[in-house]
Protein backbone atom coordinates (compact mmCIF):
# COMPACT_ATOMS: atom_id res chain seq x y z
CA UNK A 1 0.00 0.00 0.00
CA UNK A 2 1.36 3.50 -0.49
CA UNK A 3 1.37 6.79 0.93
CA UNK A 4 -2.15 7.94 2.41
CA UNK A 5 -3.37 11.01 3.59
CA UNK A 6 -5.54 10.44 6.83
CA UNK A 7 -8.49 12.98 7.79
CA UNK A 8 -11.01 13.39 10.03
CA UNK A 9 -14.27 14.03 7.80
CA UNK A 10 -17.67 13.05 8.65
CA UNK A 11 -20.32 10.30 8.81
CA UNK A 12 -22.51 12.61 6.16
CA UNK A 13 -25.71 11.53 7.69
CA UNK A 14 -25.49 14.00 10.05
CA UNK A 15 -25.15 16.90 7.18
CA UNK A 16 -27.56 19.74 7.89
CA UNK A 17 -30.51 19.40 5.43
CA UNK A 18 -30.14 22.96 3.91
CA UNK A 19 -27.30 25.37 3.73
CA UNK A 20 -29.65 28.18 4.60
CA UNK A 21 -29.96 26.79 8.28
CA UNK A 22 -27.50 25.39 9.64
CA UNK A 23 -27.05 24.27 13.61
CA UNK A 24 -25.67 26.08 15.96
CA UNK A 25 -22.87 24.34 17.44
CA UNK A 26 -23.18 23.70 21.13
CA UNK A 27 -20.00 22.53 23.30
CA UNK A 28 -21.69 21.63 26.08
CA UNK A 29 -23.30 18.86 24.45
CA UNK A 30 -20.24 16.45 22.25
CA UNK A 31 -21.60 13.93 20.05
CA UNK A 32 -21.01 10.44 21.14
CA UNK A 33 -18.92 9.11 19.34
CA UNK A 34 -19.81 5.01 17.99
CA UNK A 35 -17.16 3.06 16.11
CA UNK A 36 -19.06 3.16 13.14
CA UNK A 37 -18.51 7.06 12.76
CA UNK A 38 -14.72 6.36 14.04
CA UNK A 39 -14.34 3.97 10.90
CA UNK A 40 -16.31 6.03 8.38
CA UNK A 41 -14.81 9.15 9.19
CA UNK A 42 -11.30 7.65 9.36
CA UNK A 43 -11.84 5.91 5.71
CA UNK A 44 -13.11 9.24 4.29
CA UNK A 45 -10.04 10.88 5.46
CA UNK A 46 -7.85 8.45 3.50
CA UNK A 47 -6.39 8.49 0.37
CA UNK A 48 -7.06 5.96 -1.12
CA UNK A 49 -9.85 4.91 1.33
CA UNK A 50 -8.41 1.70 1.98
CA UNK A 51 -6.71 0.36 5.33
CA UNK A 52 -5.42 -3.06 6.89
CA UNK A 53 -8.28 -4.47 9.41
CA UNK A 54 -5.36 -4.66 12.19
CA UNK A 55 -4.60 -0.90 11.28
CA UNK A 56 -7.99 0.07 11.71
CA UNK A 57 -8.58 -1.76 15.01
CA UNK A 58 -5.64 0.18 16.51
CA UNK A 59 -6.22 3.29 15.28
CA UNK A 60 -10.09 3.07 16.36
CA UNK A 61 -9.09 1.87 19.94
CA UNK A 62 -7.20 5.20 19.97
CA UNK A 63 -10.66 6.83 20.13
CA UNK A 64 -11.84 5.38 23.14
CA UNK A 65 -13.36 2.19 21.48
CA UNK A 66 -12.79 -1.40 22.46
CA UNK A 67 -10.99 -3.91 20.20
CA UNK A 68 -14.11 -6.19 20.21
CA UNK A 69 -16.30 -3.57 19.03
CA UNK A 70 -14.61 -2.14 16.36
CA UNK A 71 -14.31 -6.30 14.64
CA UNK A 72 -18.10 -6.15 15.50
CA UNK A 73 -18.83 -2.82 13.86
CA UNK A 74 -16.76 -3.45 10.70
CA UNK A 75 -18.59 -6.96 9.90
CA UNK A 76 -21.49 -5.29 10.19
CA UNK A 77 -20.50 -2.07 7.93
CA UNK A 78 -19.22 -4.65 5.43
CA UNK A 79 -22.54 -6.79 5.19
CA UNK A 80 -24.45 -3.38 5.41
CA UNK A 81 -22.37 -2.44 2.25
CA UNK A 82 -20.45 0.71 3.84
CA UNK A 83 -17.26 -1.59 3.79
CA UNK A 84 -15.97 -3.75 1.21
CA UNK A 85 -13.73 -6.24 2.15
CA UNK A 86 -10.13 -6.69 0.09
CA UNK A 87 -6.92 -8.54 0.43
CA UNK A 88 -5.19 -5.95 2.20
CA UNK A 89 -8.04 -5.33 4.89
CA UNK A 90 -11.53 -2.80 4.26
CA UNK A 91 -11.87 -0.64 1.85
CA UNK A 92 -15.03 2.35 1.10
CA UNK A 93 -17.90 1.28 -0.92
CA UNK A 94 -18.47 2.57 -4.42
CA UNK A 95 -21.52 4.66 -2.71
CA UNK A 96 -19.06 5.63 -0.57
CA UNK A 97 -16.52 7.14 -2.24
CA UNK A 98 -19.20 9.64 -3.94
CA UNK A 99 -19.57 10.74 -0.59
CA UNK A 100 -15.45 11.12 -0.07
CA UNK A 101 -15.76 13.15 -2.99
CA UNK A 102 -18.35 15.52 -2.32
CA UNK A 103 -16.50 15.74 1.22
CA UNK A 104 -13.58 16.55 -0.38
CA UNK A 105 -14.80 19.72 -2.23
CA UNK A 106 -16.87 20.93 0.29
CA UNK A 107 -13.20 21.03 2.38
CA UNK A 108 -11.63 22.80 -0.38
CA UNK A 109 -13.67 24.30 -2.72
CA UNK A 110 -12.43 25.62 -6.03
CA UNK A 111 -13.08 28.87 -7.00
CA UNK A 112 -12.70 31.67 -9.99
CA UNK A 113 -12.91 35.41 -10.05
CA UNK A 114 -16.30 36.32 -9.55
CA UNK A 115 -18.11 38.47 -12.54
CA UNK A 116 -21.56 39.42 -11.21
CA UNK A 117 -23.47 36.61 -12.32
CA UNK A 118 -25.62 34.08 -10.59
CA UNK A 119 -26.29 30.39 -11.59
CA UNK A 120 -29.88 30.43 -11.50
CA UNK A 121 -31.70 27.01 -11.59
CA UNK A 122 -35.53 27.19 -12.04
CA UNK A 123 -37.07 23.34 -11.41
CA UNK A 124 -39.48 22.22 -14.11
CA UNK A 125 -40.27 18.86 -13.53
CA UNK A 126 -43.74 18.46 -12.40
CA UNK A 127 -45.61 15.18 -10.67
CA UNK A 128 -42.95 14.34 -8.36
CA UNK A 129 -43.45 12.84 -4.85
CA UNK A 130 -42.45 14.33 -1.53
CA UNK A 131 -39.36 11.47 -1.61
CA UNK A 132 -38.10 12.63 -4.77
CA UNK A 133 -38.42 16.37 -4.42
CA UNK A 134 -36.75 16.44 -0.92
CA UNK A 135 -33.75 14.35 -2.50
CA UNK A 136 -33.42 17.18 -5.03
CA UNK A 137 -33.52 19.69 -2.39
CA UNK A 138 -30.46 18.03 -0.64
CA UNK A 139 -28.67 17.53 -3.85
CA UNK A 140 -29.23 20.90 -4.64
CA UNK A 141 -27.93 22.34 -1.40
CA UNK A 142 -24.87 20.15 -1.07
CA UNK A 143 -23.40 22.22 -4.48
CA UNK A 144 -24.39 25.50 -2.17
CA UNK A 145 -27.51 26.89 -3.71
CA UNK A 146 -29.82 28.34 -1.63
CA UNK A 147 -33.75 28.79 -3.00
CA UNK A 148 -35.04 32.15 -3.31
CA UNK A 149 -38.41 30.70 -3.78
CA UNK A 150 -40.00 27.40 -4.15
CA UNK A 151 -38.59 25.56 -7.22
CA UNK A 152 -35.89 28.55 -8.18
CA UNK A 153 -32.16 28.20 -6.60
CA UNK A 154 -29.85 30.41 -6.91
CA UNK A 155 -25.77 31.19 -6.14
CA UNK A 156 -22.89 33.66 -7.24
CA UNK A 157 -21.18 31.83 -10.04
CA UNK A 158 -17.70 31.79 -8.51
CA UNK A 159 -17.11 28.36 -7.96
CA UNK A 160 -14.99 26.61 -10.34
CA UNK A 161 -17.14 22.70 -10.38
CA UNK A 162 -19.95 21.60 -13.45
CA UNK A 163 -23.30 21.22 -12.20
CA UNK A 164 -24.73 17.41 -12.75
CA UNK A 165 -26.43 16.48 -16.27
CA UNK A 166 -28.72 14.92 -14.01
CA UNK A 167 -30.05 18.31 -13.31
CA UNK A 168 -31.31 18.88 -16.74
CA UNK A 169 -33.66 16.60 -16.85
CA UNK A 170 -35.73 17.84 -13.96
CA UNK A 171 -34.84 22.08 -14.26
CA UNK A 172 -33.87 24.90 -16.28
CA UNK A 173 -30.22 26.14 -15.87
CA UNK A 174 -30.02 29.95 -16.30
CA UNK A 175 -27.79 32.55 -15.91
CA UNK A 176 -29.03 35.81 -13.85
CA UNK A 177 -28.00 39.17 -12.08
CA UNK A 178 -30.99 40.30 -9.70
CA UNK A 179 -31.67 43.55 -9.36
CA UNK A 180 -31.35 43.40 -5.57
CA UNK A 181 -27.98 44.09 -4.75
CA UNK A 182 -25.87 41.20 -4.57
CA UNK A 183 -24.86 41.69 -0.54
CA UNK A 184 -28.27 42.30 0.87
CA UNK A 185 -29.87 39.09 -1.39
CA UNK A 186 -26.93 36.71 -0.13
CA UNK A 187 -27.84 37.74 3.07
CA UNK A 188 -31.45 37.14 2.47
CA UNK A 189 -30.41 33.72 1.14
CA UNK A 190 -27.67 32.66 3.83
CA UNK A 191 -27.49 33.21 7.72
CA UNK A 192 -24.38 34.17 7.22
CA UNK A 193 -23.87 36.06 10.65
CA UNK A 194 -25.08 33.12 12.11
CA UNK A 195 -22.78 30.67 10.86
CA UNK A 196 -19.90 33.06 11.33
CA UNK A 197 -20.56 32.87 15.31
CA UNK A 198 -20.56 29.41 14.73
CA UNK A 199 -17.58 28.92 13.27
CA UNK A 200 -15.54 31.12 15.71
CA UNK A 201 -17.34 29.19 18.24
CA UNK A 202 -15.69 26.21 16.69
CA UNK A 203 -12.55 27.57 16.68
CA UNK A 204 -13.02 28.54 20.63
CA UNK A 205 -13.44 25.11 21.30
CA UNK A 206 -11.08 22.55 18.97
CA UNK A 207 -7.83 24.44 20.45
CA UNK A 208 -8.80 23.35 23.96
CA UNK A 209 -9.76 19.93 23.00
CA UNK A 210 -6.32 17.05 23.77
CA UNK A 211 -8.10 13.64 24.35
CA UNK A 212 -8.11 11.86 20.86
CA UNK A 213 -12.03 11.39 21.23
CA UNK A 214 -12.68 14.34 22.08
CA UNK A 215 -10.83 16.37 19.47
CA UNK A 216 -12.15 13.86 16.62
CA UNK A 217 -15.88 14.43 18.13
CA UNK A 218 -15.10 18.44 17.45
CA UNK A 219 -13.27 18.46 14.06
CA UNK A 220 -16.15 16.29 13.18
CA UNK A 221 -18.47 19.32 14.00
CA UNK A 222 -15.79 21.52 12.16
CA UNK A 223 -16.23 19.27 9.02
CA UNK A 224 -20.36 19.36 9.36
CA UNK A 225 -20.28 23.17 9.61
CA UNK A 226 -17.89 23.75 6.70
CA UNK A 227 -20.43 21.49 4.65
CA UNK A 228 -22.46 24.51 5.01
CA UNK A 229 -20.62 27.49 4.04
CA UNK A 230 -21.70 29.19 0.88
CA UNK A 231 -18.21 29.81 -0.29
CA UNK A 232 -19.29 33.50 -1.22
CA UNK A 233 -17.14 36.04 -3.25
CA UNK A 234 -15.16 38.13 -0.59
CA UNK A 235 -17.01 40.90 -1.43
CA UNK A 236 -20.72 39.17 -0.84
CA UNK A 237 -19.44 38.05 3.27
CA UNK A 238 -19.55 40.27 6.22
CA UNK A 239 -16.57 41.67 7.91
CA UNK A 240 -14.02 39.38 9.54
CA UNK A 241 -15.54 36.20 8.10
CA UNK A 242 -14.09 32.71 9.40
CA UNK A 243 -14.00 30.32 6.74
CA UNK A 244 -10.49 30.45 5.87
CA UNK A 245 -9.43 29.88 9.82
CA UNK A 246 -12.18 27.36 10.32
CA UNK A 247 -10.51 25.29 7.43
CA UNK A 248 -6.78 26.07 8.64
CA UNK A 249 -7.79 24.58 11.69
CA UNK A 250 -8.90 21.69 9.95
CA UNK A 251 -6.27 21.58 7.80
CA UNK A 252 -3.54 21.35 10.77
CA UNK A 253 -5.68 18.52 12.07
CA UNK A 254 -5.10 16.45 9.17
CA UNK A 255 -1.73 16.71 9.08
CA UNK A 256 -2.23 15.58 12.98
CA UNK A 257 -4.02 12.39 11.79
CA UNK A 258 -1.53 11.51 8.86
CA UNK A 259 1.29 11.09 11.73
CA UNK A 260 -0.71 8.37 13.04
CA UNK A 261 -0.56 5.85 10.23
CA UNK A 262 1.56 3.10 9.90
CA UNK A 263 1.43 2.26 6.12
CA UNK A 264 2.64 -1.39 5.79
CA UNK A 265 6.02 -1.71 4.09
CA UNK A 266 7.01 1.78 4.87
CA UNK A 267 10.32 2.84 6.65
CA UNK A 268 9.72 3.77 10.43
Amino acid sequence: MGARRVRAHVDERHMPARMNGPKAFDARAPRPLSARSVILSLLLGTHPPELPARELVRLVEGFDVGASTVRAALSRMAAAGDLRRTDAGYRLSERLLERQRRQDEALRPHTRPWDGDWETLVITATGRGPAARAELRTRLTALRLAELREGVWLRPANLERPLPEALDGVAERLVSRPGTPAAELAARLWPLEEWAGTARALLAHVGPARRPADRLAAFAAVVRHLLADPVLPAELLPPHWPGAALRDAYTSYQREQSGQVRVPGART
